[in-house]
Parts: structure tokens; sequence; C-alpha cells
């Protein structure tokens, strides 16, 4: 059972998620043999002011 983990910023619209997960699953079967059914993502949305790349929030940029 491969389980995927994307954390990603928040702000995308959830057609923009649901094409995100179909495509990733769609690599897993294709390169990994596993059955479509057997392929387990979890999103996980991060604040832009939970996230910082060299010192800075996200939600100062």
């Amino acid at each position: 059972m491969p389980l995927v983990h994307i954390e990603l910023l928040e702000g995308r619209k959830p057609e923009q998620l649901k094409q995100l997960v179909q495509d990733v699953t769609a690599a897993i079967t294709k390169n990994t043999g596993a059955p479509a059914e057997h392929v387990h993502i979890v999103l996980n949305e991060m604040q832009t002011d939970h996230y910082a790349v060299g010192g800075v929030l996200k939600s100062d940029q």
C-alpha cells in the first residue's frame, strides 16, 4: 500500500487538488504496479504564516 504525504501551501482550488491526486496516483500505479485503490494520499495544506524560507514567512512575500 503506497502512502504519499504531500505538504503544500494553502490556496489551491479543489479542482487543482483533485487533479493533483489523480496525477500522483497514476504515476505511482505506473511505476510500482500497485492498483489505484491501494494508493493513499494525504494532503497537508499549510497556512502561509506557518511556513518560512530564509527567515521570511511566505505570508510576508
